[in-house]
């Protein structure tokens, strides 16, 4: 098991589906920890697509690239200590293009922090700035399926300086992308 005990991504695409009907939730997760147990939640759900960019090997020993799900719909881009922004820009690349290709009609993001270069819990070397660009090129890839239909939940970040700055940077762009 992980760091979580309560899936707060996990209760909001099953409540997305069972309350509102749809058919395609992604929930993007570029914490530098595999979301094993969102993975394992939704391996066999058809309507939600789980993507995941993270450290590997790493805590907690999941997250492989042949973990695929029943259905095609869990996609690990693992990445070796030491990522930095145009490694991790280019891994993107490839949950972009996944994204589109499922063509969600909502976007959960389970948005942690740790993969920023000051976090003391993992070896990832991304500045806060960079959270901004990620968020917004994944948001640009999804607006014309999900019209803007995106949650983001704070799932990771342990140097606190770090976790403020990027923060803001994530919400900066959800915010832009609602003008």
């Amino acid at each position: 098991m992980g760091f979580c005990i309560y899936n707060n991504c996990a209760v909001a695409a099953h409540y997305l589906i069972e309350k509102y009907n749809y058919k395609r939730v992604a929930i993007f997760d570029p914490d530098v920890h595999h979301g094993n147990g969102t993975q394992d939640i939704f391996y066999d759900n058809e309507n939600v697509l789980y993507l995941s960019t993270h450290q590997y090997p790493f805590y907690p020993g999941t997250g492989s690239d042949k973990e695929k799900g029943n259905h095609n719909n869990i996609f690990n881009v693992p990445l070796p200590a030491g990522t930095n922004t145009e490694k991790y820009m280019n891994a993107l690349d490839k949950v972009l293009d996944k994204l589109i290709e499922f063509k969600p009609e909502f976007l959960i993001f389970s948005m942690g922090f740790d993969a920023n270069i000051a976090d003391p819990l993992a070896q990832f070397e991304l500045q806060s700035k960079d959270f901004y660009e990620i968020t917004k090129r994944t948001l640009k890839a999804t607006n014309e399926f999900t019209k803007g239909k995106v949650i983001s939940v704070l799932e990771g970040g342990y140097d606190l300086n770090a976790l403020a700055e990027s923060a803001f940077n994530h919400v900066n762009a959800l915010t832009e992308n609602k003008k």
